[in-house]
């Protein structure tokens, strides 16, 4: 038997949307709610919630990518020693002229 009452604030697209899928299934508001909430609840009981989609989706998308870069540049991994004292010579070089500009 039900005793409890809960209510919530929703838009007025999201009230007839829920409205018309109660007609269209032929049944009451109050019963459409009450399916949908235990079909929720027990998916996340059972561990197969939105969470677990969304983190399989994310992990798909990051493997594949693993392992590539696209840089146009074919020789790239065979040049990284030098592509990275590059960027260090050059942050280096960015430094010591900003501490010359404050220190004159």
């Amino acid at each position: 038997m039900k005793t409890e009452v809960y209510s919530w604030r929703l838009s007025a697209d999201k009230k007839a949307e829920l409205e018309e899928e109660a007609r269209r299934e032929g049944t009451s508001m109050s019963a459409l709610l009450d399916r949908v909430t235990a079909e929720w609840l027990s998916e996340r009981r059972n561990g197969h919630g939105d969470d677990e989609a969304e983190q399989a989706a994310l992990h798909k998308r990051v493997m594949a990518t693993v392992g590539t870069i696209r840089s146009g540049d074919p020789t790239r991994s065979q040049r990284t020693s030098e592509l990275v004292r590059e960027i260090i010579r050059r942050k280096h070089v960015k430094e010591s002229n900003a501490h010359r500009r404050r220190t004159d």
